[in-house]
């Protein structure tokens, strides 16, 4: 895999509407000022957007082949150093046949989001390019009053850090609130409670190593069948990560999706598995049930690690995942370590 340049301050991103296009809608727009200042102030950065990304959600819903436009002319443009998402959506995968995959592979830099955004992640790992599933602009730097210190910290860490080993730690705390995105909210906080679960080891003993490979599971179906969907040897000693985006799927359709994932073969190949915390904590057992239901009851994976309430994707506060560093899962400690640092 290819690892991108590091971030340093002073350096350019570029914001991007990839799927949903909301970032430039009036009623919207407010999120992307805050998420602006607040990497300009807060990480250094300069930021600019495509020249798509803030037409609105009715341009950007009519004109895939311009949101695939931005995002190769971002890769190109050399004076970018990373490519942020505005957010995710439900029609990413409409892209995909204005790609050029090795315009990614020849102009390797940091590409980050998440949801959606998987369909994007795959484009990169099928180019051969590390990226990393984490926070967007109207969500995570665009929150209100604060950006998450969890978050904050996870971009300084991986983005901009450079280490041998990273131990990846859960969050201390956690919330469930719904605040409505209007300016009425701007000063709206969070309230924030203990996490009283912890990393939860569900299956599996020991320690394994293998590269990480996953996203959000709603948008798997969507991808399965392209040419960017990883190939068996590609899932082969691959720790897989999934997680749940705030539609808040059933445990029926983790169940299923599983059973797809082990017709596939991907199951009995992978190394073990990371589940993100559900956002708000909904079917917090009940997903925990579907999956074991399917990997030790019908597979007899009674051996494969399964971390569960890792804080990634739709839940809040999020960290960062890189696509295709090798990571190695320890039961016995519940610890995830990221064993190679993923920028160069």
């Amino acid at each position: 895999m290819i690892k991108p340049k590091r971030l340093s301050k002073g350096e350019k991103i570029a914001i991007v509407s990839l799927s949903w296009g909301g970032l430039g809608d009036d009623c919207f727009i407010h999120k992307f000022n805050i998420a602006k200042e607040r990497l300009e102030k807060d990480f250094g950065l300069e930021v600019v957007c495509m020249p798509h990304a803030l037409k609105g959600s009715e341009f950007v819903a009519n004109h895939p082949e311009l949101r695939a436009k931005d995002l190769m002319d971002a890769f190109v443009d050399d004076s970018i150093s990373a490519i942020f998402c505005a957010i995710g959506g439900d029609d990413t995968i409409r892209i995909l046949p204005y790609i050029d995959l090795d315009i990614i592979k020849n102009n390797p830099k940091i590409f980050m989001g998440y949801s959606d955004t998987t369909i994007n992640h795959f484009m990169m790992h099928k180019a051969g390019l590390v990226s990393f599933y984490g926070p967007s602009i109207m969500c995570e730097f665009g929150e209100y009053v604060k950006m998450f210190e969890y978050t904050q910290k996870a971009v300084k860490d991986i983005l901009f850090g450079e280490w041998e080993q990273y131990q990846v730690l859960p969050s201390a705390e956690w919330t469930d609130d719904y605040i409505p995105w209007q300016e009425s909210n701007i000063n709206t906080p969070h309230n924030m409670k203990k996490d009283s679960h912890g990393y939860e080891v569900i299956n599996g003993n020991g320690v394994v190593q293998g590269h990480l490979l996953g996203g959000c599971i709603d948008v798997f179906m969507m991808a399965i069948g392209t040419e960017i969907w990883p190939t068996l040897q590609e899932w082969e000693d691959a720790i897989l990560f999934i997680e749940t985006s705030e539609d808040k799927p059933s445990p029926d359709f983790i169940k299923w999706t599983f059973r797809n994932l082990a017709a596939q073969g991907i199951l009995n190949g992978i190394k073990g598995i990371i589940v993100g915390k559900p956002q708000g904590e909904k079917y917090y057992d009940e997903y925990k049930t579907a999956i074991m239901q399917v990997v030790v009851n019908e597979e007899h994976l009674d051996n494969l690690p399964i971390f569960y309430n890792v804080n990634f994707g739709h839940a809040k506060p999020i960290g960062i995942i890189p696509y295709g560093i090798q990571a190695q899962l320890d039961c016995k400690n519940k610890s995830i370590v990221l064993l190679e640092c993923p920028t160069v």
